[in-house]
């Protein structure tokens, strides 16, 4: 099993940024980001192969998050820049060691993370 450990959530205002950050303690196929509001499903954001670098996206989160990886330190970035209020959730790090499809599925993914809070004021 591989340990997650996420990092970087917060309070900001609606058009602010943040980045998260998750280490994870040994390998991984694939990493992602998923989150989750109170009384809403779980939903995917974003995910990364970390062999090989592709990216899958959430319409939702296009054009405003990256997913990034650090593979010297096993850590995997998202950067959120232009939040929105409906963005405010617990922000979960999973990894999969097989490969997901499709990516952004929660139940693909067999190790996550405890979570971080983030909260966009508008």
């Amino acid at each position: 099993q591989v340990q997650l450990v996420e990092s970087g959530g917060g309070s900001v205002q609606a058009g602010g940024s943040l980045r998260l950050s998750c280490v994870a303690s040994g390998y991984t196929y694939f990493m992602a980001w998923f989150r989750q509001a109170p009384g809403k499903e779980r939903e995917g954001v974003a995910a990364i192969y970390t062999g090989g670098g592709s990216t899958y996206y959430a319409d939702s989160v296009k054009g405003r998050f990256t997913i990034s990886q650090d593979n010297a330190k096993n850590t995997v970035y998202l950067q959120m820049n232009s939040l929105k209020p409906e963005d405010g959730a617990m922000y979960y790090c999973a990894a999969a060691r097989g490969a997901p499809w499709p990516p952004l599925t929660p139940t693909r993914y067999t190790d996550w993370g405890q979570g971080t809070q983030v909260t966009v004021s508008s």
